[in-house]
Parts: structure tokens; sequence; C-alpha cells
């Protein structure tokens, strides 16, 4: 009888819904973009020079993901992460000059920051996290286009002696480890999917909904900082350019790696690395083939629409908080 009951109402549930189906569609998608690429370039775009440049060019990307992670988790978006690491690689840049862990601090700080007003402004004044992080992204780099208007902001001359294989690796593991370790072990992940399935539920559980979602943006940013380390050290310079296009580079890699756009009980971990990978491989095999930028644009944002349509979860009818 049960086994009856158990297959009935399996059998309602749609197919892309189904939790096999979601966890096999990224990781085919990845198989099927690794092997088209592979085809297309001949071979060359998994070169070990090339496949070097990629992930030199993911350190950062990776880092910054796992913020949003957290936020898309319980419901939210965020938008302003370009700026915020835009200012960030500013004041690193700036405090490099004077001590580099004063500058890795510095960065942390100011992204801390940025994600506390988010934060505010979304939970006290109960403004959608969309509307938010939209207009502090437009917020914060006018204040990057400001500071950056005479001239670009150097780091320290040598900060580029960070920019090699083990420390960046090391540095990236690191941040990606204790981040999986405080999101699997401590309760946060299962406090954030608990909100992103339904706030009013999570209140009744006993979560403190409000204070959970101010240190999950304050984190964010604090994430964010050290990723504008990472960019700090690879440009060594800050531009008003800084951090352009990121907050769109996360949300697509999240996507990408099968993480639904509303949060909530089928988030994975394993959406960021996949993802982002996904994306680098994606993007890094349409520059190889000398595809013109605009087209670039479109095939990303088709990719992207579509796998928003897939991962979207059509049960909840939720929407952003």
């Amino acid at each position: 009888m049960d086994t009856t009951v158990k297959k009935e109402a399996a059998a309602k549930v749609p197919f892309l819904d189904r939790p096999i189906v979601r966890t096999i569609l990224p990781i085919a998608g990845f198989a099927i973009i690794c092997g088209l690429f592979y085809y297309l370039t001949n071979g060359r775009l998994f070169s070990s020079k090339s496949l070097g440049l990629l992930m030199s060019q993911s350190y950062m990307l990776l880092i910054s993901s796992i913020g949003v992670f957290f936020i898309m988790t319980m419901g939210g978006l965020d938008f302003s992460q370009g700026s915020m690491l835009g200012v960030s690689s500013i004041v690193v840049c700036y405090l490099s000059h004077y001590n580099i862990v004063l500058a890795i601090i510095g960065g942390v700080v100011t992204g801390g920051l940025i994600g506390l007003i988010n934060g505010f402004f979304n939970v006290k004044r109960k403004i959608s996290s969309f509307i938010v992080t939209i207009c502090n992204m437009y917020l914060f780099r006018g204040v990057c286009a400001y500071l950056t208007t005479k001239s670009p902001v150097y780091g320290v001359s040598d900060i580029s002696k960070y920019n090699n294989l083990p420390f960046m690796m090391t540095f990236t593991v690191v941040i990606f480890v204790i981040a999986w370790l405080v999101f699997t072990f401590t309760g946060l992940g299962s406090r954030l999917k608990a909100i992103g399935a339904g706030e009013t539920a999570a209140r009744f559980a006993g979560i403190r909904v409000e204070r959970t979602k101010m240190l999950v943006y304050m984190a964010a940013g604090c994430i964010t900082g050290l990723a504008a380390f990472v960019n700090s050290v690879k440009v060594g310079s800050v531009t008003s350019t800084a951090g352009s296009q990121l907050e769109t580079q996360i949300m697509i890699s999240l996507v990408l790696g099968g993480m639904p756009i509303s949060g909530g009980a089928k988030v994975r971990f394993y959406n960021i690395i996949l993802g982002v990978m996904t994306y680098k491989i994606l993007s890094g095999g349409l520059v190889m083939l000398m595809i013109p930028t605009q087209l670039q644009q479109l095939i990303l944002g088709i990719v992207f629409l579509g796998e928003v349509a897939l991962f979207s979860d059509r049960n909840t009818g939720m929407v952003v908080k």
C-alpha cells in the first residue's frame, strides 16, 4: 500500500522537478559543454596552458559566488557585488602600501559594511533585495568612479608577487572549505534553506529570520572583500570599471550549476564550483572561437534564460525576497 502511494506521488511530480533530474541536468550540461568546445577548439581549450589561464581567471569569481550563494539560498538576490568589489579593491590597494594583512582586513571590513547596508534596507525597511542591491550597485559604482577619476588606485609595487598558483589556489581552497564547513555542519545551511522555503514557517520553527538575514548579507560582503584582494593581486590597480558585470557572471554561474533562483531546500553547495567551471569553459570557449562580443552576450543570455526556466521552483510560486 505504501509503495503504491509513493509511486503515485512520484508520478505527480513534474519530470524536471524530480531531485535526480535536477542533480543530473547541470552535470550533464557541464559534460556537454566540455565535449562541444573540446571538439570545436580541437582540444586547444583543454591544453595545460589554457586550463591554467581559465583557473587564474576563476579565483575571484569562485570566492565572490560564495556570498551570493548564501543570499540566494534564503531566497534573496544581490546585484551589488561588482561595485562592492570595486570599492573594496580600492581600499585593498590603498592599504597595501602600509601592510598586506591590513589591506585584506580593510577589504573585508569595507565589503561587510556594504553588505550590512544591503541587509538593513532589505530586513529593516522591508525593501526587496532586488531593488536594494540594484540601487547600491549604481551608488557604489559611482563611488568607485569618483575615487578613480584622476587616476587608477595602484597597489604596492610588489603586490603581484602573490599572483602565483600555490598562493591563489591555497587562498581559494581555504575559503571554500571554511564556507562548506559552516554551511554544512553549523546549522546555518538548514536555517537558510528554511528561510528560502518560507519565512513565516521559518519563524514558527524558531529561526531568528531577521538576524540571520542581516548576518548573511554582512558575511557575503566580507567574502567579496576577500575576492577584492584576489582582484587587486591579479590586476595591481583599480579603475572605475573594476568588478563590472561581476554580478551577472555570478548569477549565470550559479544558475548553470543548478541553483534555483528562489533558493530553499533544493540548493546544494557544489552548485558554486560546478556553475563557475561551466561558465568559465563556456565563455572561454566562445572567446577562443573568436565569436564577436555581442554574439557572446546573446548566447550567454539564451543559456541563462534556459537554465532559469529549468531550475526555477514552479511548485512554490515564490518571489524574490
